[in-house]
């Protein structure tokens, strides 16, 4: 009986996994155009004509809330002790040390701008669906043999993953110090990968996950690291863009998101 449950469990994974990987090709076109409607792209002259906004803290901790609840309803699944399996235990591992800090540390660190019910609804279901795929595939379907994590995939993925977080994390605190007590208003980054790109957090959290889908090597995986650049390149272009524009002195040797590239 399980195991028909099983095979059910694994096809929802590929047709929502290949859905997201189908999206993100969608979604880098619009979001190249369209800016998301949060932080300094917020304009509260139109938005808040239709959308009340919520405050930062409060709307950040609700859009990443389900990365850490839905993974805990999964693990009543039957046979969810496979979690306990050494490379499904460090896999979960990494995603919810990502999210303890994305959800419980950074929006109390980090001053966060109010965000719009449409974007806190969007950013909700994201995380709620893709907390489902990667909850069912380390607790239910993909039940990684103990030789796992002496794969060359495994040990470069991690290390990858180490790498990207610690990008990310360290380049939400190069920017969360650029500003003295008191002081408002942008300022130029530097220092760290800001000196390479303008967007090093960025670039720390695409590096992140695409290190653990190369650990995890399963579709559910990939499906969230190729969605995750398709939202992060183009916000990072946006930034480079307003950087440039907003500071004559802005380095010009410096690119959005990948050294000397983009």
């Amino acid at each position: 009986m399980f195991r028909l449950l099983e095979k059910e469990f694994f096809e929802q994974i590929h047709f929502i996994s290949t859905t997201l990987l189908a999206l993100s090709f969608a979604i880098i076109f619009v979001l190249l155009w369209i800016p998301a409607p949060y932080g300094r792209y917020y304009d509260t002259k139109v938005l808040n004509l239709h959308f009340k906004p919520i405050n930062g803290r409060l709307s950040w901790v609700l859009m990443e809330a389900p990365n850490l609840i839905v993974p805990l309803f999964l693990i009543a699944i039957p046979s969810s002790d496979i979690v306990m399996l050494p490379a499904n235990f460090i896999l979960f591992g990494m995603f919810t040390c990502h999210y303890i800090h994305r959800t419980l540390i950074y929006p109390f660190l980090q001053p966060v701008k109010p965000h719009t019910a449409i974007t806190v609804l969007s950013a909700f279901a994201f995380c709620s669906i893709n907390a489902y795929i990667q909850g069912l595939s380390l607790f239910v379907v993909h039940k990684y043999p103990n030789s796992w994590i002496q794969q060359p995939s495994f040990i470069a993925g991690v290390a990858v993953w180490l790498l990207g977080l610690y990008i990310n994390i360290r380049g939400d605190h190069v920017l969360r110090n650029l500003r003295k007590p008191g002081e408002i208003g942008y300022k130029i980054p530097n220092g760290f990968w800001y000196d390479y790109v303008s967007c090093a957090n960025f670039l720390g959290e695409v590096i992140e996950w695409f290190g653990y889908a190369l650990a995890c090597w399963n579709i559910a995986a990939l499906s969230f690291a190729v969605f995750t650049a398709a939202n992060l390149i183009p916000r990072a272009i946006q930034h480079h863009k307003f950087y440039k524009e907003k500071f004559e002195d802005y380095p010009k040797t410096r690119k959005a998101i990948i050294p000397f590239i983009l």
